[in-house]
């Protein structure tokens, strides 16, 4: 399986039955696909849909039907459609259990920036989005993202530098390459990639880190 399959499947690892989980947008929509089996949560899109289940398959989709990010979605039995204010009342109001998001960079005192990359001067990519949102309104805050960018520099920072979405509000943090908790002493490393070693993590993580006791290969 290639890394995005990997760290979907992980991530799904950390749903809890009966939550009401938000995916955002990029590679955390792949976690509908992977719910473990037992686990029964209700996937909730912020463009106004609640109770959707997994991708459909190619010729099998509705334009109609789609997450916040544009992709096919299929509908469970009991699902609901509704507007977008509705959607963020529930977000906002304190209702999601637990939210995946994507980001640009994460620290090590659990900040998140995932919406203000700089593409020109004075305009910035992807944008902001429900994000903002979701970090505050959510009980859970599950981040993905590749360790390292394009130029082999880490992702996950002693200190973000890009402009944050949410101030200590990530909880977990799953790379291609290891799994963090974070924790008020820092960030805790719990697993790690097939073919990875502790010290090549912290030649490749900028962020500090310590080791659990329990440490163990991906779980997926």
């Amino acid at each position: 399986m290639d890394f995005r399959e990997m760290m979907a499947r992980r991530a799904a690892k950390e749903l809890s039955d009966g939550e009401v989980v938000n995916l955002g947008f990029g590679m955390p929509t792949a976690v509908a696909n992977y719910i473990p089996e037992g686990v029964n949560v209700i996937l909730q899109s912020e463009n106004g849909v609640l109770l959707f289940g997994p991708t459909p398959k190619i010729g099998q989709q509705d334009a109609d039907i789609a997450n916040a990010g544009g992709q096919p979605i299929t509908l469970l039995p009991g699902a609901s459609v509704f507007d977008l204010s509705l959607s963020f009342c529930i977000i906002r109001g304190g209702h999601v259990d637990s939210t995946i998001l994507g980001a640009l960079e994460v620290d090590q005192e659990g900040n998140i920036a995932n919406w203000a990359m700089p593409v020109a001067p004075g305009k910035y990519s992807p944008g902001m989005g429900g994000a903002m949102d979701l970090v505050g309104g959510a009980r859970k805050v599950v981040v993905m993202l590749q360790h390292m960018d394009k130029k082999n520099n880490s992702k996950v920072l002693k200190k973000c530098s890009l402009p944050l979405t949410g101030k200590g509000v990530v909880d977990v943090i799953i790379t291609d390459k290891a799994v963090f908790n974070v924790t008020p002493q820092g960030l805790v490393l719990k697993e790690y990639a097939p073919g990875v070693t502790v010290d090549e993590l912290r030649k490749i993580t900028d962020a500090e880190f310590t080791v659990a006791d329990d440490l163990c290969a991906y779980n997926i």
